[in-house]
C-alpha cells in the first residue's frame, strides 16, 4: 500500500497508471479520474497554464491521500497533476485509488479531487482569443469540499 504523488509538466498514460494500480492482488477495486482542460462556456479557450508552489504543493497533495486513508482502507494511491502551459483538451490531473471494495475506492478518488481543488496550491491561467486571465476559486467546488465534513 503505496502512494504516489507526481507534478510534472509531462503528460501521463491512464493506461500505464491504471496497469500499476492493478498489480495490487488484495484490492478488487481500481478507479481512476482523468481530468482535461475543457472549453470554457463564456470564451473560446486557446490555452491554459498552471502554476503551483513546489514543495508546498506536494506536502498538501500527501497530506489530502493520508486523510482519504484515514476514512477509507486503501491500496495503492497515485496522484498526477501537470503544470506549465496547457492546450484544450490535454489531460491535467489522475487520480487512481486501489481499494479492496468499490465504494472506497470510489468515495477517496472523488473525496482527493474534491479537496484537491479547494486546498492545492495551483493557480490557473486561461488564455482565450480575448485575453489572458487568473480563474477565480469556484463557490461550487468549496460546496463539494464541505460536504465531506458531514460525513
Amino acid at each position: 500500500m503505496g502512494t504516489e504523488i507526481r507534478v510534472q509538466q509531462d503528460d501521463f498514460s491512464v493506461a500505464d497508471e491504471y496497469q500499476q494500480l492493478a498489480q495490487e492482488s488484495s484490492c478488487g477495486a481500481v478507479v481512476t479520474f482523468a481530468g482535461l482542460v475543457r472549453e470554457l462556456a463564456e470564451g473560446q479557450l486557446d490555452a491554459m497554464t498552471l502554476e503551483h508552489y513546489p514543495g508546498m504543493t506536494e506536502q498538501v497533495l500527501a497530506d489530502l491521500v493520508a486523510q482519504a486513508r484515514g476514512r477509507w482502507q486503501l491500496g495503492q494511491v497515485t496522484l498526477i497533476h501537470r503544470v506549465g502551459r496547457l492546450a484544450l483538451n490535454d489531460q491535467i490531473v489522475f487520480v487512481g485509488v486501489a481499494a479492496p471494495h468499490r465504494k472506497a475506492a470510489f468515495e477517496a478518488a472523488m473525496f482527493i479531487m474534491d479537496f484537491l481543488k479547494t486546498q492545492a496550491p495551483f493557480w490557473k491561467q486561461e488564455h482565450t482569443t480575448d485575453g489572458s486571465y487568473w480563474v477565480a476559486a469556484k463557490d461550487t467546488d468549496q460546496a463539494a469540499a464541505t460536504a465531506w465534513q458531514d460525513d
